[in-house]
């Protein structure tokens, strides 16, 4: 049976009652309050219940579009339920659609929009909260729900062509593998039975490959689930706040991909910190939010110092200074922005050129992993075609071997 919210007021006193009964339809809900000697103010259907929301995962882009969508409801003049009860009706993403009904069943019950969503910490980061509050606070919650939605849009954007950019290498790779056992399991022992009847010494490289066939069909069952223990064992390691740091430390070291990650973890804390910046945020809370977003533990631990500092009546551009991760580059640009003022519009300005730079990397990448990875398939395949084919180059020697 349908729940229903209302707010009524007594008929003899005048008190106002807000509160919520189950009823077959509205007009039944009403005349049930008239009933009980209530006066309806207001009435509207539950669209979920609070606090149960369904499991499920909530995609970047889902995220970006109720943002984008919210932000044009509220700039025409929408009630915020009335924007909420029409997203929620129209998201395919069901556990998406149970999280604003949720978020919309708050709101009714007197939860301001951001209190609302922060009962959503897997959804909604505090980042888009804080921007959210400091929106509701400032009256430019459609403003700033706009910031949000380009500020998402270009994040997903990112992490799209990072993961396009990704994606053939990590295929071309896997196939390789997959060849290379399927040969040394299947096709390469076929030729190391025929070559058996010889009787005479087979050349090197053919037996080094034969051996390593004999180790890999010997050793399979064992090999497999070593590697996969491995991984296992790595990735719960990176879980951990030592193997996160040392995982964070390492990869923005690493030669070309690390230049990437590095990149790609400054461009999110400069646009994020403008964007906190020129909603209004203070500046200790921003780069306490800054720190848990930015995506890099070494890179969090230098913000967290720096807000310490800057605590102190130390300038932002001074504080970031002490810390090598932040290149020079970046001070520079913060420095400029604070003498003139405007330090939100040169953030945007360093994140919009770090981005293009990343961009520009991930393509150049792309080009020329393609023909490098088709050359590592080619010799790996080839030279195991050659280690079994050598033998027939040296058929004379292996049948008539001299005495």
């Amino acid at each position: 049976m349908p729940s229903y919210v209302y707010v009524a007021r007594e008929t003899g006193s005048g008190r106002e009652i807000r509160s919520s009964l189950e009823a077959a339809s509205e007009q039944a809900a009403i005349a049930n309050l008239l009933n009980r000697n209530l006066l309806v103010v207001s009435i509207q259907e539950r669209i979920g219940k609070k606090g149960k929301t369904g499991g499920g995962r909530v995609a970047l882009a889902d995220l970006v579009v109720f943002t984008r969508q919210l932000a044009t409801m509220v700039d025409a003049g929408l009630a915020m339920v009335q924007s909420l009860q029409a997203l929620a009706e129209q998201t395919p993403n069901k556990a998406m659609r149970d999280v604003i009904k949720d978020v919309c069943t708050r709101v009714e019950s007197g939860d301001s929009f951001s209190e609302a969503l922060n009962k959503h910490p897997k959804v909604f980061n505090r980042l888009y909260v804080c921007m959210v509050a400091a929106g509701e606070r400032g009256g430019l919650l459609a403003e700033i729900l706009s910031r949000l939605a380009t500020y998402l849009e270009n994040a997903a954007r990112l992490r799209k062509k990072v993961k396009s950019a990704m994606m053939y290498p990590t295929a071309v790779t896997i196939v390789a593998i997959g060849i290379t056992i399927f040969l040394l399991v299947k096709v390469v022992p076929v030729f190391g039975d025929v070559y058996k009847g010889f009787g005479a010494r087979l050349p090197a490289p053919t037996m080094a490959l034969l051996s390593l066939s004999n180790a890999v069909q010997k050793y399979i069952l064992y090999i497999l689930p070593a590697v996969a223990g491995i991984i296992y064992g790595w990735v719960a390691y990176t879980k951990t706040d030592s193997g996160r740091e040392f995982w964070d430390r390492l990869r923005i070291r690493l030669p070309i991909f690390g230049i990437i990650a590095h990149k790609i973890c400054l461009g999110r804390f400069t646009r994020t910190l403008a964007s906190l910046i020129r909603s209004g945020v203070p500046i200790l809370e921003v780069l306490q939010i800054v720190s848990n977003t930015v995506g890099n533990v070494v890179m969090g631990k230098a913000v967290r110092v720096a807000a310490s500092d800057i605590e102190r009546g130390e300038g932002i551009s001074s504080s970031l200074a002490k810390h090598p991760v932040f290149p020079s580059m970046i001070i520079r640009m913060v420095t400029a922005g604070e003498q003139t003022g405007k330090i939100e519009q040169m953030l945007e300005k360093i994140a919009d050129f770090l981005d293009d730079e990343v961009e520009t990397t991930l393509s150049g990448l792309t080009s020329l992993i393609e023909p490098l990875l088709i050359v590592f398939l080619g010799v790996t395949v080839g030279a195991i075609a050659i280690c079994m084919f050598l033998p027939i180059f040296k058929m004379s020697e292996i049948v008539n071997p001299r005495r």
